[in-house]
């Protein structure tokens, strides 16, 4: 059965390991690993098992050159491109305001606004990114980005446990304070860049935040089937939601990337458990391999395990 293919949530695959990608579009398939229960499963890349790709990243600009051959091999896609605008020490390796927005015009020379997301994700409060910063800096993006794209997503970061502990360590070691903003507060901020955003022709959507909604503020959908249906299948095609989260309103999925392997090194990251083993797994990464972020000799250990449990733990040969 035709899937989406999501590309990917736990890692920035455009930005890094477009090679490794590639790799698994000549070959047909992927696989991937539950983050929780640490089943192994392949999934069919082959076009006709793809109902869409759903590329997700901070820098577009390392896959610009491979969408063509993408596109060419009769793959569908849209973006969500996430540009903040937040202060480089909370973004650790990532590229500028500036670059981000060249390369979503680019992208935008190629593709319609419908094709292209806009994520200002997560919003930090803080000591330097307070809430007239936010306003500031949103109406500047929202200008640049005028013409280009049709909806913005926004959402708060979220206190995952990780998170709270990568927070309270920067802190430590920064001196900037990090606030956890209150209801009434998120509300008041949404709702005035809301109104920036409509003012340049752009649609705001919340991420997993219902609270938020409003006449101006829609519930997102970032892995988008009603989107997808309407960017490629007008006759339409199967597809149901399946949310990841409270409140997430996304199309089910499944996700080829792997936590702990996005050397961007963003403060707020809810996939990496640590920066430093982060970059190591992408320095020593195997652009051949069949699982992101594995080596040959993780795969040869995995088969010895299921050849010992008699082929009990078939999932690491099953398509799912």
């Amino acid at each position: 059965m035709p899937r989406i293919i999501s590309v990917s949530r736990r890692t920035d695959i455009p930005a890094f390991y477009g090679d490794w990608f590639m790799n698994r579009l000549k070959d047909g398939f992927a696989g991937y690993v539950n983050p929780f229960g640490r089943q192994r499963y392949l999934v069919s890349l082959e076009p006709e098992n793809v109902d869409c790709f759903v590329f997700w990243s901070k820098n577009f600009k390392p896959l610009m050159d491979k969408l063509k051959v993408i596109n060419d091999m009769g793959y569908r896609y849209y973006f969500n491109y996430t540009i903040t605008g937040l202060p480089g020490i909370f973004e650790g390796n990532s590229v500028n305001k500036e670059i981000s927005i060249e390369t979503l015009k680019d992208l935008g020379s190629t593709y319609s606004q419908k094709h292209i997301n806009w994520r200002y994700d997560p919003i930090i409060i803080s000591d330097i990114t307070d809430y007239e910063f936010h306003i500031k800096n949103f109406e500047i993006l929202a200008s640049e980005l005028e013409g280009h794209v049709e909806r913005c997503i926004i959402s708060f970061a979220m206190l995952y446990g990780k998170v709270k502990r990568n927070f309270e360590k920067f802190q430590a070691e920064n001196g900037i304070r990090i606030i956890d903003p209150d209801t009434g507060f998120r509300i008041n901020l949404a709702r005035e860049l809301a109104d920036i955003a409509e003012s340049h022709g752009i649609k705001m959507l919340s991420c997993c935040g219902d609270y938020m909604l409003s006449p101006k503020i829609e519930k997102a959908h970032c892995i988008d089937g009603k989107l997808i249906e309407e960017l490629f299948y007008p006759g339409g095609f199967s597809h149901y939601e399946k949310p990841t989260r409270k409140e997430c309103g996304c199309t089910y999925s499944v996700d080829i990337g792997t936590y702990d392997t996005c050397p961007h090194g963003c403060v707020y990251c809810y996939a990496n458990l640590n920066k430093e083993i982060a970059r190591a797994r992408f320095g020593g990464h195997d652009k051949e391999s069949v699982f992101l972020g594995y080596t040959k000799e993780d795969l040869d250990k995995w088969i010895k395990e299921v050849k010992r449990s008699d082929n009990k733990d078939s999932s690491l040969l099953d398509y799912s």
